[in-house]
């Protein structure tokens, strides 16, 4: 997974899978969508990413499940 800021465009992509896009699909007019032939979701792209997210704040945390 890997996460991607463009301060130029304040764009931010989220990818997910590094499989071929087959289907683009607008959740909205700032949020995109990219399915591989299968459904599943290769990537979320965000404009306007100030607004929409808190990309000043990102954390990353794994959480184990206990055993």
């Amino acid at each position: 997974m890997k996460l991607k800021y463009f301060n130029d465009t304040d764009t931010l992509l989220l990818e997910l899978a590094d499989t071929e896009v087959t289907e683009t699909r607008d959740l909205n007019e700032d949020t995109i969508i990219d399915l591989d032939k299968s459904g599943n979701i290769v990537s979320i792209t965000i404009e306007h990413a100030r607004k929409k997210a808190d990309i000043n704040d990102f954390t990353y945390e794994q959480v184990y499940a206990l055993t």
